[in-house]
């Protein structure tokens, strides 16, 4: 096969393609993100996971039907993925060394059965793998092992083979043999997954591809690789805890508020059916100030966070900001509410800020949770832990109304608690069938009194 060298540079950013270096990309407007790279171009193109040619259809022609999935063993990826595994999809999923990717995936197609499944692994080997299979306890006869990372030989096994359902186990590693930059680089990352996506809507083959992430914590590579596939989850979560986060940045079948929660054991990751035995502590002392429990919402699911405050006085002039799982500027403008208009004097103290578990918030109706908490810091008076906190709070010091409510109180009612703070007229039109004493408020202080009296 006759081919020439050329070099173009590359955008690492969205994979924009340049004969000469540029300062400026003119595809995302991003600054000094090309790279330069030697390209080998054949001059007989492959015709490795084409689709086949198709004519244009009327709109009105086209048959709506429901997409074909596949239940995977794990409820939590289900809830994620919205419903299941679509036919035909691609899937990256995305996450820090070691967080549990190749676990989860691992843990998921050993326990499908019936179903032909080729995993591709360019990182381990396959006694590596046959280990990591006995540890989880489960071996599925179905269950193919490939560690191959060059494209053409994948695409052989895959004819040979027949799978149902594929997984790669990385994409930064494949490299094609067309393209003679290095594994991982912007055009073969780019050309790889164009290939696999091609193959899978021509076959409607399932294909999951396992992502690194750079030091900023976005996925490695173009960003042209997540506009490209289906579908991104997120596999998030702290080393120092045992808790993981699966989320869904992007998913054109399903909705990408859902979440899913894992814990790290000895045997693989266990799925937590309720998010709030991992963000509670299960015996904690009444007489501890600055903490308070919120209720949050992810996607359709509400569980209860504890909310942990440090105020002190400002041991070096200027006072400290540290929030850990919260927003830093929203935390400012919390405080400048207080200061304002509760007439709370914040300025000259420190302010700590962590939410339990090493979970991220952004649910706006933990609002209420964090200013009690401050305050209760602030005072030295602990909140009893049978009270619950709802309510988003505005800059004049109003508590608003949040979405959901409902289901929040139940959440909380269903897990013991005796009373709950919501934003005032935020049950109209909702029957209270909850067991569970209900305060409704309409701005800051009115909280403070019923606390702190």
């Amino acid at each position: 096969m006759a081919t020439k060298n050329k070099t173009a540079f590359f955008c690492s950013n969205c994979g924009y393609e340049s004969p000469k270096w540029l300062g400026k990309c003119p595809g995302c407007g991003e600054w000094n993100t090309f790279v330069e790279e030697k390209l080998t171009v054949s001059r007989k193109s492959s015709k490795r996971g084409l689709v086949k040619s198709s004519r244009p259809m009327r709109l009105s022609e086209i048959e709506l039907k429901e997409e074909a999935r596949i239940k995977m063993p794990s409820g939590e990826l289900n809830r994620v993925l919205g419903g299941g595994l679509v036919l035909g999809s691609l899937v990256l999923i995305g996450g820090e060394p070691g967080i549990g990717k190749s676990t989860l995936l691992l843990q998921n197609i050993l326990s499908i059965r019936n179903r032909r499944i080729l995993y591709v692994s360019g990182e381990e080997s396959a006694s590596q793998l046959k280990m990591r299979a006995d540890r989880l306890g489960k071996v599925s006869p179905d269950t193919f092992i490939l560690c191959e990372t060059n494209l053409d030989n994948i695409f052989d096994n895959i004819e040979e083979v027949k799978p149902e359902l594929i997984v790669v186990d990385s994409i930064q590693t494949v490299s094609s043999t067309e393209i003679e930059s290095a594994a991982g680089s912007v055009s073969q990352v780019r050309e790889c997954a164009a290939s696999l996506l091609r193959y899978a809507k021509e076959s409607n083959v399932p294909v999951i591809l396992v992502g690194h992430i750079n030091k900023d914590g976005a996925i490695a590579g173009p960003k042209v690789l997540e506009h490209i596939v289906d579908t991104v989850l997120q596999f998030e979560g702290d080393r120092q805890y045992l808790y993981r986060i699966l989320r869904a940045i992007k998913n054109r079948f399903g909705s990408t508020n859902e979440i899913g929660i894992y814990e790290m054991v000895q045997k693989g990751l266990r799925e937590v059916k309720n998010p709030s035995e991992m963000l509670l502590s299960p015996n904690r002392e009444e007489e501890m100030s600055g903490i308070a429990i919120g209720v949050t919402m992810e996607g359709a699911r509400p569980f209860l966070v504890e909310v942990q405050a440090l105020v002190s006085s400002a041991a070096y002039g200027t006072p400290q900001r540290s929030v850990t799982g919260f927003d830093q500027r929203r935390l400012n403008m919390l405080l400048a509410v207080l200061e304002k208009r509760a007439r709370f004097n914040l300025s000259q103290k420190d302010v700590f800020l962590n939410i339990a578990g090493g979970l991220k918030v952004a649910d706006p109706a933990l609002d209420l949770g964090v200013v009690a908490a401050i305050m209760s810091s602030n005072f030295d008076i602990s909140i009893s832990d049978r009270v619950a906190f709802i309510g988003e709070i505005g800059l004049s010091g109003e508590i608003r109304t949040v979405t959901r409510i409902d289901q929040r109180v139940g959440e909380a009612a269903k897990l013991g608690f005796e009373t709950v703070f919501i934003p005032k007229g935020n049950l109209k039109g909702v029957d209270n069938k909850f067991n569970i004493k209900i305060i409704e408020a309409g701005r800051v202080e009115e909280v403070f009194r019923q606390l702190f009296r």
